[in-house]
């Protein structure tokens, strides 16, 4: 099942499971966070309680789309109370684009591997946790919090300051932490992470700043369990042309580490774990337009797709003035 959050025609959010063209709107509840806590209390799992409140309004998917009125698939009431955060070096051959930029500029030990190949080979050799025991701890970073999420089909901004905007295309995992304090995956959706591969480019050490930048993700969740393996398109759209285009893999198949000890070494940490709080976590990529020399302008509409999660995701670059 995937669901949808979108304003109505009082600019107030509404939430609904996607029909084709038209979304089917849930009563009682009108947003992914009240579903969620709304299925707590009677015992039942979101999916489940969705189909229950599934009444007899629809709203048509293309008039939302055109009309900007999509939401994020799941944001927190506060969105100081979001945290925004991902892993990289995650997905086979994602180092390479990655080693390959720092390579750049080594001018010596060019056949030593890089600390990113070696984080990548260490999570290729241990990253997959296997009956609760955890496996090698991977790259991590932090995103923002819930200010940084800009909705599908709005402009992702991008400072002055930055020496470059590039899109990352990712699967992204969805979560709240309920009353006990235990994250709880609610679902996943499609994002754009959106980083500084220039400043990262300069060093290595830049990676923490390179990452502090708008991303977004949806429009709509997928409930439940991802597939095995999924196939994605990201390209960038300049004018009426498409610019650049290249397919993607991302699933647990094409990942060097499980889901779990991914999520395990997120959460480990208390401060993840306050009950109410919302995590939007993306879990890496393997393409980027900027390995392939592409250089993004203001006004570039990033489209990213994949299969099983239903509309692509789009969002403009807006690049600010100084």
């Amino acid at each position: 099942m995937r669901l949808l959050q979108f304003l109505d025609s009082e600019n107030k959010p509404r939430t609904g499971i996607v029909n084709g063209a038209r979304i089917q709107l849930l009563a009682s509840v009108n947003t992914v966070y009240e579903l969620f806590h709304d299925a707590v209390r009677q015992g039942v799992s979101p999916e489940e309680r969705a189909a229950q409140l599934a009444g007899n309004q629809y709203a048509e998917y293309e008039k939302l789309i055109q009309d900007k009125r999509l939401l994020l698939p799941l944001m927190h009431p506060d969105p100081y109370h979001t945290w925004v955060s991902g892993t990289g070096l995650t997905h086979l051959g994602s180092a390479a684009s990655r080693n390959a930029m720092h390579e750049k500029m080594s001018k010596t030990n060019a056949s030593e591997l890089t600390d990113s190949m070696k984080i990548f080979k260490m999570g290729l050799e241990n990253g997959k946790m296997q009956s609760g025991v955890p496996a090698s701890q991977p790259e991590w970073f932090y995103k923002g919090n819930g200010l940084m999420a800009v909705p599908p089909g709005h402009d992702i901004p991008s400072p002055a300051f930055a020496l470059d905007g590039g899109e990352e295309p990712e699967m992204v995992g969805l979560y709240i932490v309920d009353a006990q304090g235990n994250p709880q995956r609610i679902g996943f959706a499609v994002g754009n992470e959106f980083s500084d591969h220039k400043m990262e480019r300069i060093n290595y050490l830049y990676l923490a700043h390179s990452k502090l930048r708008h991303c977004s993700y949806g429009p709509e969740i997928l409930l439940g369990n991802p597939p095995d393996s999924i196939t994605g398109t990201t390209r960038i759209v300049r004018g009426n042309a498409v610019l650049w285009e290249k397919e993607f893999l991302t699933g647990e198949a094409n990942m060097s580490h499980n889901l779990a000890n991914l999520e395990h070494h997120h959460f480990k940490y208390s401060m993840f774990r306050q009950p109410g709080d919302v995590h939007i976590h993306f879990f890496g990529t393997s393409v980027l337009s900027f390995a392939d020399g592409i250089e993004t302008r203001d006004g570039d509409i990033f489209e990213i797709k994949a299969e099983g999660f239903g509309e692509p995701l789009r969002n403009r670059l807006s690049v600010q003035k100084g």
